[in-house]
Formats: C-alpha cells, sequence, structure tokens
C-alpha cells in the first residue's frame, strides 16, 4: 500500500510524557518537536500532536483510552499526520478511524494512504448543479427538496425520529445511487452501527457503500477526527474516480461536543453557552470540503441533534450556515403520532424556487405551507370555541389542513418489521397530484383518517376499489 506522494514527512523523533489529562497527553522532546497534526505513538496508543506548548514540547490528544500510561513513557513520532487507505478496496467495509476493519475482515486493500486533514476544493473549481435529488419522502420532497451536491440538515431534539429518517434516506437513495455512499457514524450507540451494517447487508447495498464508526464510547479525539477520515475516503472517489458520492452522517452535533471536550481539556477559554472558541471554524473545517466539482458531486445529509429543542443553540445555528436544505423535526408532530414528524413551516431549501422544481411544484408547496398556516392560526380559536364557530370558509382550511398533514404521513421501509407496515416510496409526481386534489377539494368524502399513513393519494380509490 503506497502513501500518497504529497505528504510531507519530517524525521521521527523521539520524546518523554510529562503530564495527563483526560485525553490529552503532553510530550517534551530532546530536540525539535513534531509539527502540529502529527501522529505519535506512545506504545500502542496513537496521538496526534494539537499544540506546541513550549520550545520542545507539545499538547496530544489521545486517540484511544490512556489507561496503563504513565508519566516518563516513551513517545515515538511518526514524522507524519494521520492517513487512511482509499481505493476500491474500502467498498464494503465497516472501518474505524485509521481505516482499520471493524467488521472482523482483514485490512482493506487500498490504492494508497491520504492524509485527513485537507484543504477544500478551489472556488475556480467548484460548480452549482441546481439538481434535486428524490427521496421517495413525500414531505421532503414537496417542502424541503435535496440538492444533489448540496448539503442537508436533519434537525430534532432528542427522540423525534432523526436517525429512523435518515436510515430511510439511505433506504431509498443509496438502492438507486449510481455512485458511492458513505455512512459515517460520529458519537452514536454501538447498537445503531450493528442495526445499520446488518440492514445494509440485507437490502443488498452494502458493497457500494463504506461505513466508519467513531462510536460514543471512545475518546472525543476519535469522534472529532473520523468525520474527517470520512471526507478523505469521499474526496478520492469524487477526484480520483470522478463518482458522485453520497455522504450521510449521524450526528454532526457529536462533532461539536467532540471538539468543545477537546478544547476544555487543551485549556481554552470556553465561548457562548459553554461551546469552544474555535467552534466556527472547526465546523467549516469540515463542512466545506463538502463541494461539487467538475470532476464529480458529494452530495451530504447530516442528522443535527439540537440541544433541548432550542434552534438558537450556537452549534444548531452555526450549522444551518452550511446547509442548503434544512428539513427540521418537530416534537409536537411527533407527540400527535405524524411521521415522519417534520415541519412544515420550519423547514426550507434553496432548491425550492420555480426555475430549480418547476412552477408547479412551487405552487402547490406554497399552497400546502399557507394552508398549514392558516391552521395553525386557527387551532387557538377552536380550542376555545369549537369547530362550530368557524365560518365556512375556515372550515374547508382545517378540513383541507388536516387531511394534508396526514397525507405526508409515510410508512417506512426500516421500521416496517416492527410497526407491521409496508413502506412505501413516493414519487414527487404522485406526491404533487395529492396535495394538488386536496387543495382543490372544499368538501370531503373520506374521513381524515383515510389519509393517514399512505402513499400515493390513489391508494384512496384502490381500497373503495
Amino acid at each position: 500500500m503506497n502513501a500518497d506522494p504529497d505528504i510531507a514527512h519530517d524525521a521521527p523523533a523521539e520524546g518523554r510524557i510529562t503530564a495527563i489529562r483526560g485525553g490529552i497527553v503532553d510530550v517534551a522532546f530532546a530536540q525539535a518537536c513534531p509539527k502540529i497534526g502529527t501522529l505519535l505513538h506512545a506504545g500502542d496508543l496513537p496521538l496526534e500532536a494539537a499544540a506546541i506548548i513550549g520550545p520542545n514540547a507539545v499538547r496530544c490528544i489521545a486517540l484511544a483510552p490512556v489507561r496503563g500510561l504513565g508519566l516518563g513513557a516513551k513517545v515515538k513520532s511518526s514524522g507524519g499526520p494521520i492517513t487512511v487507505p482509499v481505493g476500491e478496496g474500502v467498498l464494503g467495509r465497516m472501518l474505524d478511524l485509521f481505516g482499520a476493519p471493524l467488521d472482523g475482515a482483514a485490512p482493506p486493500e487500498a490504492v494508497r494512504r491520504d492524509p485527513i486533514h485537507r484543504a477544500p476544493p478551489d472556488l475556480a473549481d467548484r460548480v452549482l448543479r441546481a439538481e434535486v435529488l428524490e427521496t421517495g419522502i413525500k414531505a421532503i420532497d414537496l417542502l424541503s427538496p435535496i440538492e444533489r451536491g448540496g448539503k442537508t440538515g436533519l434537525f430534532g431534539g432528542a427522540g423525534v425520529g432523526k436517525t429512523v429518517l435518515l436510515s430511510e434516506l439511505i433506504h431509498n437513495t443509496v438502492e438507486h445511487h449510481s455512485g458511492v455512499s458513505l455512512f459515517c457514524g460520529i458519537g452514536e450507540r454501538s447498537r445503531e452501527a450493528e442495526e445499520l451494517w446488518r440492514e445494509m447487508g440485507e437490502a443488498g447495498v452494502r458493497e457500494r457503500m463504506v461505513m466508519l464508526f467513531g462510536q460514543m464510547n471512545e475518546a472525543p479525539g476519535v469522534r472529532f477526527l473520523v468525520g474527517k477520515s470520512a471526507l478523505t475516503m469521499a474526496e478520492y472517489f469524487r477526484d480520483t474516480r470522478g463518482q458522485d458520492v453520497l455522504v450521510l452522517i449521524d450526528n454532526i452535533f457529536r462533532f461539536v461536543q467532540a471538539g468543545s471536550e477537546l478544547s476544555g481539556l487543551l485549556g481554552r477559554m470556553p465561548s457562548r453557552v459553554g461551546y469552544q472558541p474555535t467552534l466556527a471554524t472547526e465546523l467549516a473545517e469540515l463542512e466545506e470540503r463538502i463541494a461539487s466539482t467538475r470532476r464529480g458531486a458529494i452530495t451530504s445529509i447530516q442528522a443535527v441533534y439540537v440541544p433541548a429543542d432550542d434552534f438558537t443553540d450556537p452549534a444548531a445555528a452555526h450549522i444551518f450556515s452550511h446547509l442548503s436544505a434544512s428539513v427540521v423535526l418537530s416534537r409536537k408532530r411527533a407527540s400527535e403520532g405524524l411521521y415522519p414528524a417534520v415541519d412544515p413551516l420550519a423547514s426550507t431549501s434553496v432548491m425550492l424556487t420555480p426555475n430549480v422544481v418547476g412552477q408547479r411544484h412551487y405552487d402547490i408547496a406554497r399552497g400546502v405551507r399557507r394552508t398549514l398556516a392558516e391552521y395553525e392560526d386557527l387551532r387557538d380559536i377552536i380550542a376555545m370555541l369549537g369547530i362550530e364557530e368557524l365560518s365556512a370558509h375556515d372550515r374547508a382550511v382545517v378540513a383541507r389542513a388536516r387531511r394534508l398533514e396526514r397525507f405526508l404521513t409515510q410508512p417506512f421501509f426500516t421500521v416496517g418489521a416492527s410497526a407491521g407496515t409496508t413502506g412505501r416510496l413516493v414519487p414527487i409526481a404522485e406526491t404533487l397530484d395529492g396535495c394538488e386534489a386536496i387543495l382543490s377539494q372544499t368538501t370531503f368524502e373520506r374521513p381524515e383518517t383515510d389519509y393517514y399513513m399512505i402513499g400515493a393519494l390513489s391508494e384512496l380509490e384502490e381500497a373503495a376499489a
């Protein structure tokens, strides 16, 4: 396995550990110390140089548990940065931060090893595609279409269905995606990693996927860096092979959280709400590498945990600024059983313009939003006086809105076994036809419950027949 010839290596050096604080290790060298970003080893424990604290001393991030490590232990510098294997050999594999196997098989055969810290593409090399990635999920395709070659965030607090929705997006898009897919698990549960690995094998799409994990039980340095390992592999397929890459990240907030943990251990002064002062820079270094170039595109879908459902939280606000589409999941809708719990009034996309999706799609989406917004305004009146006190026009608005809410629910393939349902994949054209039909009516023959958890509206006619 060859190394990338562009990686600069220094002469290996030896030092001794002088301090250990949590996941941070200070190392002193007899002569010149390694550069920031250099990979070091204290026995079997990998370290990355994060800060220079003296003429011959560095402060390092531990990339594994520091149990058994002691003062005075010998540390060797590798002379270069952390690298990961890239190439066809990583497809169908489950790997860690260093590209080492987690699936019990032999190490992947790769073309070469590339450094995980890389610059984003030059501005002159970037292109804007303005294409929509169809997902088959009605609420997303209608109200917050995903940009091919863009970044989409699934925002929500704990327990509103982010991981389930991301799993469904994987099921619906990976199978029909012509390029390579890459899943990166940052700080998530080990159970979810095992389930996803098994589900991708059963769906028959694992051979076109790479799966990288830095689980929540691992060192903060691993959780902070594993996203960069994933993007390095994605960039090889985009830049060298000229392929489109679909990158799915669960959960990007854990990357911010790991950075905050490391920042405190490194002794930096905390910023607003206790986050690291370098939050915006660290997030931009990761997000700006996800881009479309003349050779290929990286499309990213990222789950984003929102602490205490507070969308003004600095982490959520900074992530928002990088995205082309935001799918906001609502706890209120989840409590009403409206799954996926997509908030139609808070979700947005730069793709939802007449020039991109077409005038009809744009008009129907605006009509749906307007109807649901009017219903939201009428809820207080209904709660106090009852629906009988509304005018005929307002009652028709309520009837349309309640049916639209239920029509935008959908049974998922990924939870079909536990929910006892069969998943539906609905083309955009059928979603538009269904919403247009509901918006055009003032009276309805069918009760609103018939619109709940169906696919296309044509299923109602089929059920009646």
